[in-house]
């Protein structure tokens, strides 16, 4: 009778102790972290953002160069890059969710991970950790290309290189989160790209091609331009650099709640 009753009470104990570990939104990140290595185009993301870095910012070093422009921080080359390098963040993070719809695997995902929040935010922050190392790296490579063509024509201040390299990996973690959060609300991968390719590159393109007042104050608040100018800080006009990146987040904080939105209404 005691061995019996022994052994019942440490059934359970010994079946907790044997219980697997993980779970949670740490198990949620962990997921998320390996199925991204485990496909080929961050790899292909992160090539493709090191050879466009490399080519823009020997250009814009060498027209510096040739147009005796002043002297500018050598930094400046590689964030002038991330117009097109953030592109290679958004397909990056894009991929993160819409090649999962795309082959109904978001199906396994939801059931893994049944808190839809806790499924976006662990997408999102693996995005968000990868484009901000990928950031950081692409301004460090942009800066020792740049530096051979500038001769002369860029200044090198250690604390001021540090600053841009740091702010230009946050803004491309941010563009990252946007993405995954415009992913979630279209679902495709057509559709996403276009949306976000419209907003921080079509549409500044558009209100300083026709101009006017409004137009430039429209762009004053969109993502790319306030994204530049904070990874730039050259100066309060039209606003600081810290206003500069609260006009990114709140657009990265829209995207997010919207795709959260749209995932808890669809996949409910």
């Amino acid at each position: 009778m005691t061995d019996t009753m022994t052994g019942t009470m440490t059934d359970p104990a010994r079946s907790a102790a044997q219980a697997p570990a993980g779970g949670g939104f740490a198990g949620a990140v962990g997921a998320e972290w390996a199925k991204l290595w485990s496909i080929r185009t961050p790899y292909a993301c992160l090539l493709v953002g090191i050879l466009l870095t490399a080519v823009f910012t020997f250009y814009y070093g060498s027209i510096a160069r040739i147009n005796d422009k002043p002297v500018q921080p050598l930094g400046n080359a590689p964030v002038s890059s991330v117009i097109l390098g953030q592109f290679v963040v958004v397909v990056l993070a894009m991929t993160v969710v819409t090649s999962e719809y795309a082959t109904g695997s978001v199906r396994t995902s939801l059931q893994w991970v049944p808190v839809r929040h806790r499924l976006q935010l662990a997408k999102a922050v693996v995005a968000a950790v990868v484009s901000f190392t990928a950031g950081c790296l692409f301004a460090v490579l942009g800066m020792a290309v740049a530096r051979v063509p500038f001769r002369g024509h860029a200044s090198f201040d250690p604390g001021k290189a540090l600053a841009q390299t740091l702010a230009m990996g946050l803004y491309c973690a941010l563009v990252a989160v946007l993405t995954v959060g415009v992913a979630f609300a279209l679902r495709t991968a057509v559709g996403a790209l276009a949306a976000v390719f419209g907003l921080v590159s079509a549409l500044p393109t558009i209100c300083t091609g026709l101009g006017g007042s409004v137009l430039l104050a429209v762009n004053d608040v969109l993502p790319q331009t306030a994204g530049g100018h904070f990874m730039l800080a050259d100066g309060d006009d039209p606003y600081p650099p810290a206003a500069a990146i609260l006009i990114v987040l709140a657009w990265t904080a829209a995207a997010h709640m919207t795709g959260r939105l749209v995932l808890r209404r669809r996949d409910g």
